[in-house]
């Protein structure tokens, strides 16, 4: 329900300027929902409680708009646990965000995500579908988004790859698409708050050219993607399948805009952990489902990025299990579960939740479902380890990856231990950046 607050602005007002692109707008409406008495009510970590570790912001993708104060606000009305941000090829939001979550008590951590070229699946697979040897992948664990000099270029790198692929898929697909054409600057830039779209902008760009282009955008797209017109405006009916297919034809290989690994156009995932490292984050390897062939050859993948420093594995719990076909859910789920034990047997923390970067998906997963019940203590425990390694690390320099952690805490095991323990029982917000006593 709506509430007045200060008698002239009610918190509907307040949500929906936390969806601004001007970051002052989004401060001020932060600082009057952190006033409401409600706001800093915090949830357990708790053997009940649900997290998501994984939700993209408006400085990459969000379906939603959500920003880095928006989401620490979302969890904060709805009781979760942890709550962490993931943006693509930039840490624009981390400060944002760790200091939202901060002023709200809730438990936050901070990532990054990019594709990579791992040239030792060059003709495999992995979990980027339609692009061998290319794999998205993370650090996790920020502490905030200001990086080491030594390391700058890497970061500033990663965002220049990846205008340097947009720019070079839309040259191709305006090509291919004519008269449905997109202009960079105009009509993709706009779409986030500091200059840095992905694919999934490229698209909504491309399916709103299309509309103002023709009367009969269905019989446009069948022209351009394959099938007949009645197919493709059945299609059309869910925006989110729609524009993944849109996306999988044109932009994935096979498709007119397939940019290749072997471009130059992705870092390698050696230089991408030496930003993770030197900012004292944790390199994590992605999991999507295990079907493809570099996922069933899981051991020999998590050897080759454990041996590059991977220390985490990401997983999005949803796309493991809700699926409508029987046989694939059961392969997936089974493969799931063969995942989590190899992350228990190398005593890999998991990084876990939905991502929000595609209309329709879940704000987070559904832990008490009978697939993903049986495997809520290790998710939870996974998050208690990387915001405890997160709020240590904030708090006085003493973070997972650092020297007083391999002095003290030299095996994995106890280190998971040691972090997890201090996600558990130290309070979130303003009074967990304090030196500990």
């Amino acid at each position: 329900m709506t509430q007045p607050l200060g008698g002239n602005m009610d918190v509907s007002r307040l949500e929906a300027d936390l969806l601004d692109m001007d970051r002052e707008v989004r401060a001020a409406a932060l600082a009057g929902l952190a006033a409401l008495p409600e706001a800093r009510q915090v949830p357990p970590l708790s053997g009940d409680g649900v997290v998501n570790l994984h939700c993209h912001t408006l400085f990459s993708f969000n379906a939603y708009g959500h920003s880095p104060s928006s989401l620490a606000w979302l969890a904060r009305q709805r009781g979760w646990s942890a709550v962490g941000m993931v943006d693509f090829d930039v840490l624009d939001g981390v400060d944002e965000f760790l200091d939202a979550c901060d002023l709200l008590g809730v438990r936050g951590t901070a990532g990054i995500e990019t594709r990579v070229f791992v040239r030792e699946f060059a003709t495999r697979e992995i979990n980027s579908p339609g692009e061998p040897g290319v794999a998205y992948h993370m650090g996790v664990g920020f502490a905030t988004g200001r990086v080491p000099a030594a390391v700058a270029p890497i970061l500033a790198g990663l965002r220049e790859r990846a205008a340097g692929r947009n720019r070079t898929i839309v040259a191709r697909i305006n090509a291919a698409l004519d008269p449905v054409a997109i202009d960079y600057e105009r009509d993709v830039l706009p779409l986030t708050p500091a200059g840095n779209p992905t694919e999934r902008h490229l698209v909504a760009a491309y399916v709103d050219a299309a509309a103002r282009a023709t009367a009969d955008p269905a019989a446009l797209w069948a022209g351009r993607l394959g099938g007949t017109r009645d197919e493709m405006a059945a299609a059309m009916q869910s925006p989110a399948r729609f524009h993944n297919l849109v996306r999988a034809r044109l932009m994935k290989q096979g498709g007119v805009g397939y940019v290749t690994p072997e471009s130059g156009m992705f870092p390698t995932m050696e230089a991408f952990h030496t930003l993770i490292l030197a900012c004292g984050a944790l390199p994590c390897l992605a999991w999507l489902d295990g079907l493809s062939a570099g996922e069933q050859d899981i051991e020999e993948l998590l050897a080759m990025a454990m041996g590059q420093g991977v220390a985490a594995l990401n997983i999005v719990p949803d796309r493991n299990w809700n699926v409508a076909d029987p046989d694939s859910r059961r392969r997936k789920v089974q493969n799931l579960y063969r995942l989590v034990d190899l992350a228990r047997d190398l005593d890999l923390p998991l990084n876990v939740g939905t991502e929000m970067n595609s209309p329709g998906q879940k704000l987070v997963d559904d832990f008490d479902t009978p697939e993903l019940a049986p495997l809520r203590p290790v998710f939870l425990d996974g998050a208690a380890t990387i915001y405890g390694h997160t709020a240590l690390q904030r708090a006085c320099g003493l973070g997972y990856q650092g020297a007083w952690a391999a002095r003290h805490l030299p095996g994995r095991r106890e280190r998971n231990n040691f972090y997890g323990r201090v996600g558990r029982l130290l309070p979130p917000g303003t009074a967990g950046r304090r030196p500990l006593e």
